[in-house]
């Protein structure tokens, strides 16, 4: 189920990577201990991932002086390979993300909820901060 909600915020990243690839580095365990952070101070030492309907993943993410952690965890709602991936995060909040390939570019596309205890300006540089990482790892791997 696509998010809908108008409320929702969106993130967007073009990689310079075909879409297979983009696909593999979002959800392979292994890469995504390697890009999954917003600074260069965090870190994610866990993760694991069954990317299928009902599945569910979750992903410690930490900072590298140890001070704190958490988990980022949720239940796939959708998958279609190479093209939408859906979740609801641990808390009920909604996640959307679509993949848009065209030889070798790949647009990411996350919509979701914000949640209510940080400002929305805040969530969404946080969560671009993340896709960022994302873009700069899968295109220099």
């Amino acid at each position: 189920m696509k998010n809908t909600n108008s409320d929702a915020i969106t993130v967007q990243a073009t990689i310079n990577a075909p879409v297979e690839k983009v696909w593999t580095y979002w959800n392979a365990p292994e890469h995504i201990t390697q890009w999954c952070q917003a600074s260069a101070d965090w870190h994610a030492p866990y993760a694991e991932n069954d990317l299928r309907p009902d599945g569910k993943f979750k992903t410690t993410m930490a900072a590298k002086d140890g001070s704190v952690s958490f988990d980022f965890e949720g239940v796939y709602t959708e998958v279609e390979p190479q093209k939408t991936i859906s979740y609801t995060m641990a808390d009920g909040r909604m996640v959307t993300i679509e993949f848009e390939g065209n030889d070798n570019i790949t647009t990411v596309t996350e919509t979701f909820d914000p949640e209510n205890t940080n400002p929305i300006e805040m969530q969404r540089g946080g969560w671009q901060a993340i896709l960022n990482s994302f873009k700069q790892y899968t295109e220099e791997n």
